[in-house]
């Protein structure tokens, strides 16, 4: 059963009440689902044979994602046409699955076993095809304020660490005064070694001079 269907499929009376039904708790859970009617009988001789080619039908359209088998009450004569073998089988070879909701809670058919799955009644049918419109926006609402603290945790990680960076950079300017600091000790240390020298040079001269 798809969780977020992008068609609905109903294979129904067009005039019977399990329709309307339906069509008040899809409309109620998720209005902006379309939905498909395949009009069919669904009492009487004819029923089985009409509501094979409706499932047929909808699987060569392939235009649904779920389809939804819905009869309301009745007698055990009325609901009859639901226990077909043809009907059964072709329910078990449709690659859409098939929900029912046929009858009252206490009335099941052979079309129930075959199903994908088998809902208590018409309007059961429906609120299991369809999602909860109000319990998804809670949940998206959810996941986006959890993903704003993601991100605006993430932004202040990147802060800290930006920080960090700026500490540890220094800023050009600063960086050449700071050699040109170096420079001018090495200036001096230079020069002073170069007065020894000449001082020590000047003491060997006047030494060798005397001995001269």
């Amino acid at each position: 059963i798809p969780t977020l269907p992008q068609q609905i499929g109903i294979i129904s009376s067009p005039t019977a009440a399990a329709l309307r039904d339906i069509l008040q708790v899809l409309k109620r859970r998720f209005a902006s689902i379309p939905i498909i009617i395949y009009p069919t009988l669904v009492q009487g001789n004819q029923a089985p044979i009409e509501l094979c080619d409706a499932i047929n039908i909808a699987n060569t359209r392939a235009e649904c994602d779920i389809l939804i088998l819905a009869r309301g009450g009745g007698s055990l004569e009325d609901l009859w046409c639901f226990n077909d073998e043809t009907l059964a089988r072709t329910i078990v070879a449709s690659d859409i699955p098939i929900v029912t909701g046929i009858g009252h809670e206490v009335d099941y058919t052979i079309a129930d076993f075959a199903a994908s799955l088998r809902a208590a009644t018409p309007s059961s049918a429906a609120e299991i095809c369809s999602p909860d419109k109000t319990e998804w926006i809670k949940q998206l609402n959810s996941l986006q304020t959890h993903m704003l603290n993601l991100i605006q945790s993430q932004l202040q990680s990147f802060k800290i660490k930006l920080s960090q960076l700026q500490s540890r950079i220094q800023h050009p300017r600063d960086k050449i005064h700071n050699n040109i600091q170096k420079i001018d000790q090495l200036e001096f240390r230079m020069t002073l070694l170069i007065k020894q020298q000449l001082s020590l040079y000047g003491e060997k001269l006047s030494h060798l001079a005397k001995s001269l």
